[in-house]
């Protein structure tokens, strides 16, 4: 059995942790000058483990082995969210760089091929999934010229700036890479809650981002009668109830959806808001059930207006992301790597979370594991894995690399 470096994997994923260390978690939001730092530290670690490294044109860092075909390539995302955790999407790229010095390491391995990718802007600063969907072929120049981060800054104008425009992008080599592993926190509690070790995820869920625009009338909080306001506000309030209770209707145990930001103008405390936006994202594994949410959004939104002073508009966020299964015979890798490393410590799970995953199993059989998150927490400081899991998982991802490339060497 391939046999990784606990030491080693822990160094690794402490001094990326040092890029941005804000308390317990990590701020270090995509293209900012200490991502832009850390991307280059990645290049540097990928260069040592015997890979070809670079930071491309939209600024994902590609590791290519220089073994030849076929390919594993093993990735996730090293940028954070506002308040970020240490491991998410970090976790993954640390564990592909491992695999592969680990492989390279075994006289049995040395010869297989690990690719490993920073996909750029998971969290969505400018472009949710950025990295993926260029990699995947995606056209993202439109998204490009017209995304912006909360500060007003230009993608377009980031990326000149850390001259990484006009750099040729990493794209998927058909007929090299042969599929995609993803390893991740968990980022729920389910693994906890039951004792377990390892997930072998079965299904990523679909996604939706929405902006519900309510457009009043501004005025003075004190000489405006509650009677003939059209304050945005309030309307935003009363909708987002009428919301939950429509979605409950829809929903099974696993549907979720997320009110994750109001700005209310002028937002002032003696003006009535004359207008507000909500940013809304829903999620399941069920296509019809996303559907279905739509479409009563845009019921809502059409009974509102017709009983209410003040207006309102719906605008969807980038594209919309539909559920996909993990391949199958893939999972089967993971799952019997798991029994050998951690017999009975593991479970086959959905994702409730988005990943690159998703995007790049239209071009490869993609496939993802988790290890447990402590207390079921993610996109927050304290997010944390206990170490051992850390380093088991690596493990049993190293197991399931070995006998994915191994199988598809003898496939040839």
């Amino acid at each position: 059995m391939v046999k990784i470096d606990p030491g080693r994997l822990m160094a690794d994923l402490k001094r990326l942790r040092g890029f941005g260390a804000t308390g317990p978690g990590v701020v270090r939001l995509a293209l900012s000058p200490v991502d832009l730092a850390s991307r280059e530290w990645l290049v540097e670690r990928m260069t040592a483990a015997g890979l070809d490294a670079r930071i491309d044109g939209v600024g994902t860092v590609f590791g290519r082995s220089r073994n030849s075909g076929p390919a594993l390539l093993i990735g996730s995302h090293t940028d954070t969210q506002p308040t970020g955790g240490w491991l998410d999407g970090a976790l993954g790229v640390m564990y592909g760089i491992e695999i592969a010095r680990a492989l390279a390491e075994n006289d049995a391995t040395r010869h297989l091929a690990v690719d490993v990718a920073s996909w750029i802007d998971e969290e969505g600063t400018f472009s949710s999934l950025l990295g993926s969907r260029s990699f995947i072929g995606d056209p993202v120049d439109e998204s490009i010229r017209g995304a912006t981060n909360r500060q007003g800054e230009r993608l377009e104008d980031v990326l000149k700036a850390a001259g990484l425009a006009g750099r040729p992008r990493a794209h998927f080599e058909a007929g090299r890479q042969v599929a995609y592993l993803e390893p991740h926190i968990e980022q729920g509690g389910r693994l906890e809650a039951v004792g377990k070790s390892i997930g072998v995820v079965t299904t990523i869920v679909g996604l939706r981002d929405v902006r519900v625009r309510f457009t009043g009338q501004r005025n003075h909080a004190g000489t405006t009668p509650m009677a003939i306001r059209r304050d945005a506000g309030a309307a935003l309030v009363a909708f987002i109830t009428r919301m939950d209770d429509a979605f409950r209707q829809i929903a099974d145990a696993d549907t979720v959806w997320t009110v994750g930001r109001i700005d209310l103008d002028p937002g002032a405390m003696s003006v009535v808001p004359g207008a507000a936006d909500m940013y809304l994202q829903f999620r399941d594994a069920n296509v019809a059930r996303l559907g279905a949410m739509e479409q009563k959004l845009v019921e809502m939104v059409r009974d509102f207006n017709a009983q209410h002073a003040v207006s309102v508009e719906l605008q969807a966020l980038d594209e919309p992301i539909d559920p996909v299964g993990m391949d199958a015979a893939l999972a089967e890798h993971i799952a019997r790597a798991a029994e050998a490393v951690a017999p009975g410590q593991w479970l086959r799970m959905p994702s409730g979370a988005a990943h690159d995953a998703q995007l790049i199993a239209r071009c490869m059989p993609a496939c993802m594991m988790f290890v447990p998150s402590i207390g079921g927490v993610s996109h927050d400081f304290v997010e944390d894995t206990a170490e051992e899991h850390i380093v088991l998982g690596c493990q049993v991802a190293a197991t399931a690399a070995a006998s994915i490339l191994l199988k598809a060497s003898a496939d040839e």
